[in-house]
């Protein structure tokens, strides 16, 4: 998400400064950064004096973050909360880069306003960095970014939803892939589309920067299998409870788009165009 956000702004002209702390950046500056380190952060800050910060650092991986809720929250929202501080003391417009997980789940297609009640350590961690950028920031110089299962070409390190269906699939590998849980999938090069625009512009407030459609894991791997011209019959349909998670899920954090559409540009893709770009994107860079 990173590299590709940072490539786009490369692209459109700006000068970008790559924070990392594991990974060196394949764009932009790089500078070594520990977002837990709060005067570390405000150093960095001070000294590049940024026009805006957009932080998707994160923990991602749900069923650590349930196993590891203090690194979680260190990570998710203390970090957050010394990012945001930093931007404060720069007058920097902060982009804070949030996810469908902090709803239940329950009944989907959620719009901004609607109540945020997550159901495990990830989303929890992710909504107190929510409310930290609320808590540090004015109102008019914080947009909150919240997308929805991520995925795209990016790091071989870092597999996604989408480079796992391809290579498994790719080498005749069966897969499965549930049929029960429901999500707004989101093309990383629209992602960053989004957030480089609402960064540009200063676009206070929530806004859902998530896929244009509501889909099930299941009918996403195989949309992606057709695309791609592989084999769709070596995914196993499986239901939520056939896996062994150890954290809970939501059922349907799916995301409604609405005020995205009518806010920016660069809007959500449906998920026919996000395949088609990821194929283009695939045969561009083979």
């Amino acid at each position: 998400m990173g590299n590709k956000l940072s490539e786009l702004a490369l692209q459109s002209g700006h000068d970008v400064i790559s924070g990392y702390r594991d990974h060196l950046p394949l764009h932009g500056k790089p500078i070594a950064l520990d977002l837990t380190h709060a005067s570390e952060v405000r150093k960095v800050v001070s000294q590049a004096h940024p026009d805006a910060i957009i932080n998707t650092a994160a923990m991602t991986d749900v069923d650590r973050c349930e196993l590891e809720p203090e690194a979680a929250f260190s990570a998710n929202a203390r970090a957050v909360s010394n990012v945001a501080r930093a931007a404060k003391e720069t007058s920097s417009f902060f982009v804070q880069v949030s996810t469908d997980y902090v709803f239940d789940g329950k009944r989907g297609s959620y719009s901004e306003s609607d109540e945020t009640r997550p159901v495990n350590k990830y989303g929890e961690s992710k909504l107190e960095g929510e409310k930290a950028v609320k808590n540090e920031l004015d109102g008019e110089s914080w947009s909150i970014a919240r997308s929805s299962v991520v995925y795209g070409w990016g790091r071989a390190s870092r597999p996604n939803a989408a480079t796992y269906v391809y290579e498994k699939l790719a080498k005749g590998e069966s897969i499965r892939m549930v049929r029960d849980q429901f999500c707004s999938p989101t093309l990383n090069t629209n992602l960053s589309a989004m957030l480089l625009e609402i960064a540009e512009r200063g676009l206070p407030g929530i806004i859902h920067a998530a896929g244009a459609t509501r889909l099930n894991r299941l009918d996403f791997a195989i949309g992606l299998a057709k695309t791609f011209g592989l084999d769709a019959t070596l995914i196993t349909a499986v239901d939520a409870s056939d896996l062994k998670w150890k954290a809970r899920r939501p059922a349907d954090s799916s995301l409604t788009v609405a005020r995205a559409q009518g806010l920016l540009r660069a809007t959500p893709l449906n998920i026919n165009r996000a395949y088609e770009s990821l194929h283009r994107e695939h045969v561009k860079s083979n």
